[in-house]
């Protein structure tokens, strides 16, 4: 692949990547549980466009900027890290039969999805740490090159997630019988986004 040093390893490194669990991961099964697939869908474009910015902004610079600056990058990490909590304590403390934490309208759930991702300022230095590793000075070719890297992330975020939606609504369909569980499940994610908000508070 032009400009691309070692495509395939480039591919499984995203796909590690996606795999690891965090905020988008549970925003797009909390999306697709809420929602159905519809949710998870549009949770799922969320996450796409999130991770497109992201990766642009570091390429142009903005993790740069983020380092020169630490007040600025503690803004960001302290913002997100709330937002996170603020999601989770409304999950932890949601009552049985009250109205769903996520609205069923789609673009909502996107909205979600991405601005998760975008409150994650330790992502935009993971990508522009991340990339450069790939990338062939010898035959570079600028924008080009970046596009490529950047539709190789949008269709194998786009593959993988849907996976998890499909995945997820399979199981949700099996426990709307069970209300108790589900609940649980509920209170088991707001826990989760509180300790994600918590870990990106306290990181350096």
């Amino acid at each position: 692949m032009p400009g691309i040093a070692n495509y395939g390893a480039f591919v499984a490194a995203i796909i590690v990547f996606l795999m690891i669990p965090g905020p988008g991961n549970l925003a797009l099964i909390t999306s697709t549980g809420k929602g159905g697939v519809r949710g998870g869908l549009a949770a799922t474009l969320g996450l796409i466009l999130g991770h497109q910015c992201l990766m642009w902004l570091a390429m142009g610079g903005l993790a740069a900027l983020l380092a020169a600056y630490p007040p600025a990058f503690a803004a960001v990490q302290w913002l997100g890290a709330g937002y996170l909590a603020w999601l989770g304590g409304r999950m932890l403390l949601a009552k049985p039969g009250a109205a769903p934490l996520l609205h069923i309208r789609p673009h909502h759930y996107l909205r979600q999805a991405l601005t998760i991702t975008l409150l994650n300022p330790k992502a935009i230095v993971f990508y522009m740490a991340f990339f450069p590793q790939f990338l062939d000075p010898a035959q570079h070719q600028g924008i080009a090159t970046f596009a490529v890297m950047a539709l190789t992330l949008a269709a194998l975020t786009g593959f993988y997630d849907l996976g998890v939606v499909l995945m997820t609504h399979f199981l949700a369909a099996r426990m709307r019988a069970h209300p108790a569980i589900g609940q649980t499940l509920q209170k088991v994610a707001g826990v989760f986004l509180i300790g994600f908000g918590i870990r990106l508070a306290l990181s350096k």
